[in-house]
């Protein structure tokens, strides 16, 4: 399948992408309205903020629907690195290679906006996304027990160091 990988919003990209996460993780995990609900106001809140120059928005598009996306938050980049967000892929681009190229898209921009620390914040289990994120040089440093997407997860933050090649634990 053939996708483009577009910089930047696109009308109905918020709505689409919190129904990508919201149908995605409900099948994975049960999660339902508490994190379809947090999704959006978050992304709503992200795109309303958005600077141009400090934050990143991906969208993989096929046929001019929304597929995919990975955002850079580089809002509190000084004190905790810039944020990689809303990293999702469709059923319908999943081993296209589209995951890969949205990640290497945001950590480009990083690069390119000498943003030292990324980090992230996932859970336990998504093993295809955490494979990608090690590939990218994105390691482990914590994981709690937590509920903060509804309900209890083993959450996991990674993060990558990208000019010094350490992170910090």
């Amino acid at each position: 399948m053939d996708f483009i990988l577009q910089e930047g919003y696109a009308p109905g990209c918020i709505g689409r992408i919190a129904e990508l996460h919201a149908t995605y993780y409900n099948r994975l995990v049960g999660f339902g309205l508490y994190f379809e609900s947090k999704v959006a106001q978050e992304l709503s809140a992200f795109c309303e903020a958005y600077q141009e120059g400090r934050d990143g928005l991906w969208l993989v598009m096929v046929d001019g629907r929304v597929e995919g996306s990975i955002v850079i938050d580089g809002s509190h980049v000084q004190s905790e690195g810039a944020h990689l967000r809303w990293f999702i892929a469709s059923d319908a681009v999943r081993g296209t290679g589209a995951g890969n190229a949205m990640l290497s898209a945001a950590m480009n921009f990083c690069r390119s906006q000498h943003y030292e620390r990324v980090f992230l914040w996932t859970f336990e289990g998504l093993d295809v996304a955490r494979r990608l994120y090690e590939k990218h040089g994105f390691h482990l440093v914590q994981e709690q027990l937590g509920r903060q997407w509804g309900s209890q997860v083993n959450e996991q933050r990674f993060e990558v160091n990208l000019f010094s090649g350490t992170v910090e634990k």
